[in-house]
């Protein structure tokens, strides 16, 4: 008799310390290496793909996992993490059944599924508006969800105003007005972009669809005092090419790239648009107004690998890149201002859609995975750039700027991230002051528990907690 081996697909999403964690738990941080600021307070907060079943291994991407969310909590020079697992409905419906029900990116959607050809993960992003933290997923509504404790109060669907359609991964929030400006898209059949402002109370007041040519992924937008910077780039999304079982989103360079410029409160009808050469911008640092110019600075890359294989992943690596469009004359400058291949752009928020001085990020390691491996610092003002190595064989994702509260001084605060040491298998919480990096962490906190590689970082300060509790 003859046994056979069976080989077990493998996955670099679900191996490592890309690998899920099954464990729910709140737990005090005692191994701290130099001492966390007693003004630190508030919670820092990361989000990520945390699958609790894969429906198929081998084509199971990392943007499929469920979201779950890791959160240090700062008080008096104290911390204590906490993780949960975001309740959406599609989390509650597989944990009844026990196992996965829907593909994932890399599948044609299953229009067969009673529940819904696509599952709401709610495991990309952060916004704070209204007093209230919101869980995003681009593909569909916001989860808010309660601090510190991190329980899912539900779905956010602005009164039934959002009517079904996708939010956004990436709102922003005025720092004067409060409202919250979000570019949604659905790739399937027009309207392929609406424009959403949601004012400081929570309620959806504008509402407009904009015309584009295609389904595109449009991850990021960027504000202004009074305008919306839509970017209308080339990777698409094609539903015959799905129905016929291919990789429904592709690189299509040959579409074109555009960047749109909205007056806030106007209809879609009144884009802008400036023709660009093609490229992919999944993160912008931030816009501002200058005369007759709107200025997008934000991290650009040649293409994207990120959904497909066949292509050189070395023009997927971005770098910092800044346009100038002129809305009396049409004319467009692109300027590539730095040399560090770098994502994850993060800038003090209470200068967001205004102009700044400085944006923090994470150098991309030359890995065929995402991984980042020093936080960089970028002055606009003087060009300036500051790196902190992280050292071999230790890993960051998206660090944040909290700013110190009661001060008006743009880089008065503190950067922080989790840092993943492959060397010694443990996960750390690193807090460098944002205002010098030659100085090294001001604190590196040993994590009690792994955390997994993740998305986006969220800060909520300790005003903003208060009214939590």
């Amino acid at each position: 008799m003859t046994v056979e081996s069976q080989v077990v697909p493998s996955n670099t999403y679900l191996e490592g310390n890309f690998a899920p964690t099954h464990q729910e738990t709140e737990q005090p941080c005692l191994n701290v290496q130099g001492e966390i600021p007693a003004e630190l307070k508030g919670c820092f907060l990361r989000i990520g793909p945390n699958p609790q079943y894969v429906k198929d291994i081998k084509s199971y991407h990392w943007f499929d996992g469920d979201g779950m969310i890791h959160e240090i909590e700062f008080d008096s020079g104290n911390a204590t993490y906490r993780n949960k697992w975001i309740q959406t409905k599609g989390f509650k419906i597989e944990q009844e059944e026990g196992k996965a029900l829907w593909n994932g990116i890399n599948s044609p959607p299953d229009f067969s599924n009673p529940h819904g050809p696509m599952k709401n993960p709610a495991n990309t992003a952060f916004v704070w508006n209204a007093n209230r933290l919101l869980a995003l997923w681009e593909g569909g509504e916001p989860h808010e969800v309660k601090l510190p404790s991190l329980e899912t109060v539900g779905a956010e669907t602005f009164n039934n105003k959002l009517m079904g359609y996708p939010y956004s991964a990436h709102p922003k929030v005025d720092p004067e007005t409060g409202e919250m400006i979000a570019c949604g898209y659905f790739m399937a059949a027009a309207p392929f972009v609406k424009h959403f402002v949601i004012n400081k109370d929570g309620e959806m007041v504008k509402e407009t669809p904009i015309d584009i040519p295609k389904g595109v992924m449009m991850h990021d937008c960027a504000i202004t005092k009074n305008y919306t910077v839509i970017m209308d780039l080339p990777l698409t999304f094609d539903l015959p090419r799905a129905m016929k079982g291919k990789k429904p989103i592709q690189w299509e360079p040959d579409n074109g790239a555009r960047i749109g410029v909205l007056p806030r409160h106007a209809d879609g009808s009144e884009v802008a648009w400036f023709d660009v050469e093609p490229g992919m911008v999944f993160h912008s640092m931030n816009a501002y107004e200058d005369g007759d110019e709107i200025v997008l600075d934000a991290c650009r890359s040649i293409q994207t690998t990120m959904l497909q294989e066949d292509s050189d992943p070395d023009l997927d690596y971005a770098f910092p890149h800044q346009w100038r469009l002129n809305l009396k004359t049409g004319e467009v400058k692109e300027t590539k201002f730095s040399e560090i291949s770098c994502e994850f752009p993060r800038i003090n928020e209470n200068y967001q859609g205004r102009q700044y001085r400085y944006c923090w990020a994470s150098r991309f390691a030359r890995t065929p995975q995402p991984l980042f491996n020093a936080f960089v610092k970028f002055d606009r003002e003087t060009g300036e750039e500051w790196v902190y190595e992280l050292g071999e064989g230790r890993y960051m994702g998206e660090a944040v700027f909290a700013p110190k509260e009661g001060s008006d001084k743009e880089d008065d605060g503190w950067v922080i991230g989790f840092v993943r040491d492959e060397n010694k298998e443990v996960s750390e919480c690193v807090i460098m002051d944002a205002s010098d990096y030659t100085k090294g962490p001001v604190a590196v906190i040993t994590m009690p528990t792994r955390v997994p590689y993740g998305f986006h970082a969220g800060w909520v300060g300790g005003a903003q907690l208060a009214q939590q509790r």
